[in-house]
């Protein structure tokens, strides 16, 4: 599935309406939590280390995560490059329309 238009906000997410009609909202901690880089993700055996959320009540003295660019891989990813130092993670489309937090139905 490819998307027809997204749209970018560094602190807040993507938008993405997608050529079937649909329209996603990814949250920049889904974005994070959801990685697909080989680090995150655990491949070739190692141990996954999964991004998560700080629980910490101190959150104040602590940046939100949000992404410092996006950039386009070729015509089937994105690459975003994050405040925490992260940017190895290339999210296809695929990815992302298989992730994608809920499916609103053509009008």
């Amino acid at each position: 599935m490819n998307p027809e238009h997204i749209a970018i906000s560094k602190s807040k997410g993507i938008e993405i309406d997608w050529e079937d009609g649909e329209h996603s909202s990814f949250p920049v901690e889904l974005l994070r939590s959801e990685c697909p880089c080989a680090t995150c993700t655990g491949a070739h055996g190692t141990e996954p280390q999964k991004w998560v959320p700080d629980p910490s009540p101190f959150q104040m003295y602590k940046p939100r995560i949000a992404m410092e660019s996006v950039e386009a891989v070729g015509n089937y990813a994105i690459r975003i490059h994050w405040n925490d130092g992260h940017k190895t993670g290339i999210y296809s489309y695929d990815h992302l329309y298989k992730i994608r937090p809920k499916a609103n139905p053509p009008a």
